[in-house]
């Protein structure tokens, strides 16, 4: 166990040298990517979130591709398509941006509902349907989409079905003034290409079964459901969580539980993580909105309506 967690710091420790001061998003993203998970990251342009999944790509051996999701993008670009050569006088499929291990959708909700869509197989699947043939993607398979603000010129909600697919929705913010300094005289930058990888797809494909057998307590189960029932009876949603984020939420919890070197899930480790996997999976309520309540604090003060078991 502390040969697992000793080299999943060191992974933290090489995303930290580029991303400053947000070790607690690094460590959820990397968490979420263990888990099996996509990331939605939401925030303004130019935070550092494609240096992010950059980083993220070099330190985890990961084949990385990235798309600029823009109006006129089409899901053939996304997904393949097939084109005929006059020397064979046969269709010959091309690959899309999506056969690779990590996926960067960038600023995903200004594209068409349309290409959103094309994304929904491929992420629920791992598989691409292009013309009456199915391909598989390579694994592990993650998708990275990054989403400016809602009321940004240009930007569109993601669908719900869409945004369920998405294990965490993350935020990094503005960069402190020390990490500013060092962006502005191009010290992170330089750094990023001099990364050597850590971890091997096999490595993470097996950290990725282990994840698999950290021990769940009855209780805790039991305690992962009860807070999903809580948001969609409690008046501060208007809508709560699907059973897909309540295996979202024992998924990471569980990841949690091996970062920190155990091999058990607590009560802490669900809490930790309730906010990323169930914020956009739930809608506040006219009154909380009303009452100038935010999603963190309307999930804050759920879990304190739910009874936490005693290990």
């Amino acid at each position: 166990m502390s040969e697992i967690t000793n080299e999943l710091n060191l992974v933290q420790e090489k995303v930290n040298q580029i991303i400053k001061g947000k070790e607690e998003v690094v460590k959820k993203v990397l968490a979420a990517m263990i888990a099996g998970g996509h990331i939605l990251m939401e925030d303004v342009p130019g935070v550092g979130k494609t240096t992010l999944a950059t980083t993220f790509a070099r330190v985890l051996s990961l084949d990385y591709k990235r798309v600029q999701f823009t109006p006129d993008v089409l899901p053939s670009d996304i997904l393949g398509f097939s084109m005929y050569n006059g020397q064979t006088r046969e269709f010959e499929y091309h690959e899309g941006s999506v056969f690779c291990n990590l996926f960067l959708a960038d600023e995903l909700n200004r594209t068409s509902p349309k290409t959103q869509s094309a994304l929904l197989e491929v992420m629920e699947e791992h598989q691409a349907s292009v013309e009456g043939e199915t391909r598989k993607l390579p694994e592990p398979f993650v998708v990275i989409a990054t989403q400016n603000p809602i009321g940004s010129s240009g930007t569109q909600m993601l669908p719900e079905s869409q945004l369920d697919r998405f294990m965490v929705c993350l935020t990094m913010g503005y960069p402190e003034h020390e990490e500013a300094i060092s962006i502005l005289k191009g010290e992170v930058w330089n750094r990023v290409g001099g990364l050597e990888p850590v971890l091997t797809i096999e490595q993470i494909r097996l950290l990725q079964q282990r994840a698999e057998t950290i021990f769940v307590h009855d209780s805790i189960y039991e305690y992962i459901v009860s807070i999903v029932e809580e948001t969609r009876k409690n008046e501060l949603f208007a809508s709560g969580a699907s059973p897909r984020g309540t295996i979202a939420l024992l998924k990471m919890s569980r990841v949690m539980s091996l970062l920190s070197g155990r091999d058990f899930v607590t009560a802490e480790d669900v809490q930790s993580v309730c906010k990323d996997v169930l914020g956009h999976r739930v809608r506040l309520s006219s009154r909380a909105r009303a009452e100038g309540k935010n999603m963190e604090d309307c999930i804050k003060e759920m879990l304190r309506l739910v009874k936490s078991p005693r290990m």
